[in-house]
């Protein structure tokens, strides 16, 4: 069905983007759920095509370009819901194309009870562009680190662990080994510390960039009151959920990142495994991390309104549970921090002004 009547186009209920580089592939029903919208577009016949429909649901996956489709349609009018990937394909018949992708995602589109991506706005989208391609320099110099070791460990030398020694020791290693290194490998180490330099001086700009926004933003200077909560995590946090008003409850932000035990039940039964690792590993690591600079420094736990609870955890834990669980809780605090505009430990502070 590619040609629609526009007779047939006025009871349209739900359409369907499968979103594609160059192409798009809609699929529209009505309120009976009857197909009466079959149609490919070019994607700068976006606008054009959809100002000629009836304001509806718009139901796409999440993908590149579908914060811009969905902001781009909303300002037409149109209701758009960006669903995650894995919630359309169990509506999925026959075999995968681009039409039948379309077709999945109406139909999950019209589920009253599917949780939706939150649209992000688009300095959103450029904070969490910021954290990618820092992300994407720091592991490349850890790449060019490790490349340097292994190509010291290889002539029999090998360094300490850590950046720092390394870097302290590495020209003092090839003026002393000179005689065991050739003058081509020699060249080889100096320029990969050349692209490490390189590479220091771009993760330094672009964390300069995230700070200055960090003290700009309301929000992430919010999340900077709860212990272990820097410029990273707080910018990182805004960029991936905004005010996260996409969560009923922080457990369910926790959920999201993945800090909740996989579970497995039936039968009555509750089976619970490890962390289910779902959702933003990024932002989970820097949750982790956080948790353990925090358990490094015992001393301070009961200056936190969670230090009792941490002191306890910590007789009964593994250390890396332990940190695990700490970030679980720092997830939560953080989430109710963005939805109730406060900061960490309000009402410690207002008791003890009073």
């Amino acid at each position: 069905m590619t040609n629609t009547h526009n007779e047939d186009l006025a009871g349209l209920a739900t359409v369907g983007v499968d979103i594609g580089k160059d192409v798009f592939h809609l699929v529209g029903f009505d309120a009976g759920g009857a197909v009466v919208l079959r149609k490919k577009i070019k994607r700068l016949a976006l606008v054009p095509t959809f100002e000629a429909l009836p304001r509806c649901v718009v139901g796409m996956e999440a993908c590149l370009s579908a914060h811009f489709v969905s902001r781009t349609l909303r300002k037409l009018g149109f209701e758009p819901r960006i669903i995650p990937a894995k919630y359309t394909k169990p509506f999925v018949k026959g075999q995968k194309n681009d039409y039948n992708d379309a077709e999945a995602i109406a139909e999950a589109a019209l589920r009253p009870n599917l949780r939706c991506v939150a649209e992000k706005t688009q300095d959103q989208l450029d904070l969490q562009a910021l954290h990618r391609v820092r992300s994407r320099l720091v592991s490349r110099r850890t790449a060019t680190i490790n490349q340097i070791r292994a190509f010291l460990i290889e002539q029999g030398i090998t360094v300490r662990t850590g950046a720092s020694a390394l870097r302290k020791s590495l020209f003092a290693i090839l003026q002393n080994r000179e005689d065991e290194l050739s003058p081509r490998m020699v060249d080889i180490i100096i320029g990969l510390y050349e692209d490490w330099l390189w590479l220091d001086q771009r993760v330094a700009v672009v964390t300069a960039e995230i700070e200055t926004i960090c003290k700009r933003e309301a929000n992430c200077q919010l999340l900077m009151s709860v212990p272990g909560i820097g410029p990273l995590i707080s910018t990182g946090m805004v960029a991936a959920v905004g005010t996260g008003e996409a969560f009923d409850r922080g457990r369910d932000f926790a959920a999201w990142l993945g800090l909740v035990p996989r579970q497995y039940s039936t039968g009555g039964r509750t089976i619970l495994g490890g962390i289910s690792k779902r959702g933003s590993s990024y932002l989970r690591t820097l949750f982790v991390q956080a948790a353990h600079i925090i358990l490094m420094r015992p001393h301070n736990w009961s200056k936190f309104s969670f230090g009792s609870w941490l002191e306890a955890a910590s007789k009964r834990m593994h250390k890396n549970k332990l940190a695990v669980a700490l970030a679980n809780k720092l997830a939560r605090i953080a989430w109710s921090i963005l939805r109730n505009g406060r900061t960490f430990d309000t009402h410690r502070i207002e008791a003890s002004a009073m």
